[in-house]
């Protein structure tokens, strides 16, 4: 059996955590390792624990749910199921790589919905749609257009952009769909040759043409597509690295 699924669980009240813990604890593969009440008490857990999901509300006491997220450095991010009373932050949820968004009052069957996405994340990926070179990292990754699945080499692949649960694959002047996470994306592509350069938005190295600095350790790289990505600022010294900043 794989590990356990570790959760923590986040929101200003009991009632609500109950609910979620008692639903959650029905799951024969997941394990609530905390819960908190309000922000900064959910940053320090996340810090600390290293969960592999959070559950969590948006409306909190202290750090809001997007703080929460944004405090934390990608490689910390858990995957998020963002549970809320407030529909009008679905968007901006899913920008910010959200796997799901629960709107109060929701039924244990839409948990079990969300649940089922981190599983199929966590999971494995199958043979099919990638073929993995030598050193584990992907050489071709199988694309859908139209009825057919067309295998795309990822040299050909200019930059990867996240919109909200898939990612556009931008490569020879086409545009191509593909239903997975950047992170999960990102973990296998070669990081000799893709940088992740914003929490949106990858770019193969020598796709990059120019680089322009902004303030706030921010850069803006303009491809040889002529397409123009702006990093993030917790993504400077890795852009400095690949393309041999110093």
């Amino acid at each position: 059996m794989s590990a356990p699924l570790r959760a923590v669980v986040v929101d200003d009240e009991a009632m609500s955590r109950a609910r979620l813990r008692r639903l959650l604890g029905q799951q024969r593969d997941v394990e609530v390792v905390a819960e908190c009440a309000d922000g900064d008490s959910a940053l320090a857990a996340l810090r600390r624990l290293r969960p592999d999901v959070v559950f969590l509300d948006i409306r909190l006491p202290d750090l809001n749910g997007f703080g929460v997220i944004d405090a934390l450095p990608p490689e910390q991010r858990p995957q998020v199921v963002f549970v809320t009373a407030h529909a009008e932050h679905a968007l901006r949820a899913f920008d910010a790589q959200a796997v799901d968004y629960l709107l109060k009052p929701y039924s244990a069957e839409r948990l079990q919905a969300a649940l089922e996405r981190i599983r199929r994340l966590r999971a494995p990926a199958p043979a099919m749609p990638l073929a993995a070179s030598a050193e584990g990292f992907a050489q071709r990754l199988a694309v859908p257009v139209g009825a057919r699945l067309r295998l795309l080499p990822v040299e050909t692949i200019e930059c990867v952009i996240a919109q909200s649960n898939y990612v556009e694959l931008r490569a020879e002047g086409q545009t191509y769909v593909l239903r997975e996470t950047l992170s999960g994306l990102h973990a296998r592509l070669d990081p000799r040759r893709f940088v992740r350069i914003h929490r949106s938005r990858i770019v193969r190295v020598d796709a990059v043409r120019d680089i322009e600095h902004l303030d706030g350790g921010r850069y803006v790289l303009r491809l040889a597509n002529g397409l123009r990505l702006a990093s993030g600022a917790s993504y400077r010294e890795r852009v400095r690295e690949a393309m041999g900043l110093g």
